[in-house]
């Protein structure tokens, strides 16, 4: 398991997602508290690429050994990529959540929506 962390750099959805930002795209993932809360991961039900996401609107589900859980995408767009390394190392989500355990990258429809999320230390308030 990785050790707790919330990196500068990235924003924050409620629902225990994060967002790295890079131009008309954004990586998504879920975030340490999220993936410590699950436990152990043991499956990841990506979208396919191609799908349209909305913000906060499910996009995907994560399988641990305590429970399925949906994932909320923290902004909206097209899926242009997915962690495929995921289907055999879901336990990625778990080791290293900001880094190998990313779940998909967007093209974003609305960078506006940007501005809505929680930066680090608003999202350690809501923790």
């Amino acid at each position: 398991m990785a050790e707790a962390s919330y990196p500068e750099e990235l924003k924050y959805h409620a629902e225990h997602d994060w967002a790295r930002i890079d131009g008309d795209q954004a990586t998504f993932g879920i975030t340490w508290y999220a993936q410590d809360a699950l436990g152990e991961v043991v499956f990841f039900d990506p979208p396919e690429v191609g799908a349209q996401v909305a913000k906060d609107q499910t996009y995907a589900e994560v399988e641990s050994v305590k429970a399925d859980s949906d994932v909320f995408a923290p902004l909206s767009g097209e899926v242009v990529e997915v962690n495929d390394a995921l289907a055999e190392s879901p336990e990625n989500i778990n080791a290293d959540p900001y880094g190998d355990g990313w779940l998909v990258k967007v093209r974003l429809s609305d960078p506006s929506e940007v501005d809505s999320l929680l930066d680090v230390a608003a999202y350690q308030d809501l923790l």
